[in-house]
C-alpha cells in the first residue's frame, strides 16, 4: 500500500494539475468585451424600405449596442447587458418584440422571451404573457427567483407583479402598423385559392420577427437572451423557439452563446441555438462553421429559415442567416458599433 499509494497520489495530483490548468487557460482566454445582437431575419429588401425608415432601423440597433455595451463598459454583467439591449428593442415599435409586437388570430398580443448564463447554465423563460412591459425581465425573474425554466400565461403574469416587475394594460403593445398586417392576414385566410395565399411574399413573411442578444463581459462569461411576438395571426397558445432554451437561446461559457431569429417550429424540431454549441463544443468546429452547418444546411433541408447571432469565449461574433436579411449588429469597441440590415 505505501508503495501504490504515492502513484495514487500523484496520478490524482496530476488530474488535478490538469484541470487547474484547464480552468486557468478558459479564464485567460476570453476576448474582449463584445455584445451582438439582432432584430429579426425575413425577406428584407433594400427596394421595399424608405431611406427613413432604413435610418430609424440603423438607429434604433445602434441605441441597443450603445445601451448594452455601456453596462460592459462599466465592469457590468453580461445577463445585464443583455437585458439592456432587449429592453431597447422591446420598447421600440419597429421590432417585432414588446411594444412591437405582432397580433394572434384573437387579435391580441402573446409576448415570448428567455435568457441564459453561460457561466452556469442557468435559464428562465416566459411565453404567452400578455401584460408585461418588457418580458425579458420576466425571463431573467424566472431564472433567479423561482425554481423553475419557464412560466407561462396568466401564471408568469401573477409571478411578474410579484417581483414587482413594470406591467401594463395589454392596449399598450398595439401599433397600428401591425395591426394592419393582421388584418391583411385575416384576410388571406379568406381566399379561396390557398396556394396563391401561401406564396404572398407578407404571408411567408408573418412567421418572422423576434429579437436578440448574446454578450461577454469582462469577466469571460456569455449571456444570451431573445424575446418576440410570435409569428402574425398565429393560433391562440402557439409557442414559437424564442422561450424554448436549446432553440432560441442557449448559452454555455464552454462553447458559445447563441439566439435564433426565423421559422420558429424548424428551430424547435432542430434545437438549433443547442446545435451551434454543440458542435462548436464537441466536433471542433469554429463557430461560424457551427453556425453555417446549421443555419444554411440543417435549416433549410427542413424547409424553415431565417438566422442567429452567435459569440464564443474568444469575441468571435457569428450573424449568419439564409434570408435575404437580418437586422443585427455588434460592438466590441466604444464609438465602433456596426449595424447592418441586408445581406450585402
Amino acid at each position: 500500500m505505501k508503495r501504490i499509494l504515492p502513484c495514487f497520489l500523484l496520478i490524482t495530483g496530476m488530474a488535478c494539475s490538469n484541470s487547474t490548468d484547464k480552468t486557468s487557460s478558459l479564464e485567460t482566454t476570453a476576448g474582449p468585451i463584445t455584445l451582438v445582437i439582432h432584430g429579426g431575419a425575413g425577406t428584407i429588401k433594400r427596394e421595399n424600405m424608405t431611406p427613413e425608415r432604413e435610418a430609424a432601423y440603423h438607429a434604433a440597433l445602434q441605441q441597443a449596442l450603445d445601451s448594452g455595451y455601456t453596462v460592459l463598459e462599466r465592469g457590468g454583467k453580461s445577463l445585464d447587458a443583455v437585458i439592456a439591449a432587449i429592453k431597447v428593442m422591446e420598447d421600440s415599435p419597429l421590432f417585432n418584440a414588446g411594444k412591437g409586437a405582432v397580433f394572434n388570430s384573437e387579435g391580441k398580443n402573446e409576448l415570448d422571451a428567455s435568457i441564459m448564463d453561460g457561466s452556469n447554465l442557468m435559464a428562465g423563460a416566459v411565453a404567452g404573457v400578455t401584460t408585461i412591459k418588457n418580458p425579458i425581465t420576466a425571463a431573467y425573474a424566472a431564472m433567479t427567483k423561482s425554481e423553475h425554466v419557464m412560466l407561462i400565461g396568466a401564471g408568469a403574469e401573477k409571478f411578474a407583479r410579484e417581483q414587482n416587475l413594470q406591467t401594463v394594460d395589454p392596449s399598450y403593445f398595439f401599433d397600428s402598423l401591425r395591426y394592419k398586417q393582421w388584418i391583411k392576414a385575416k384576410e388571406a385566410e379568406t381566399e379561396k385559392d390557398k396556394t396563391a395565399a401561401e406564396i404572398d411574399p407578407y404571408i411567408k413573411d408573418k412567421k418572422f420577427g423576434t429579437v436578440g442578444a448574446v454578450a461577454l463581459d469582462k469577466f469571460g462569461n456569455i449571456a444570451a437572451g431573445t424575446s418576440t411576438g410570435g409569428m402574425t395571426n398565429k393560433k391562440y397558445g402557439r409557442v414559437g423557439d424564442a422561450p424554448i432554451i436549446g432553440a432560441g437561446t442557449y448559452a454555455d461559457n464552454t462553447s458559445c452563446g447563441v439566439s435564433s431569429t426565423g421559422w420558429g417550429e424548424y428551430f424547435i424540431r432542430l434545437a438549433v441555438a443547442h446545435d451551434i454549441a454543440a458542435l462548436k463544443k464537441y466536433s471542433g468546429l469554429s463557430l461560424q462553421q457551427a453556425a453555417d452547418s446549421v443555419v444554411m444546411k440543417k435549416v433549410p433541408a427542413l424547409g424553415g429559415d431565417g438566422g442567429i447571432i452567435a459569440l464564443d469565449r474568444q469575441g468571435n461574433v457569428s450573424m449568419t442567416f439564409n434570408t435575404a436579411g437580418m437586422y443585427r449588429g455588434y460592438i466590441k469597441k466604444r464609438g465602433e458599433g456596426k449595424t447592418f440590415i441586408y445581406k450585402d
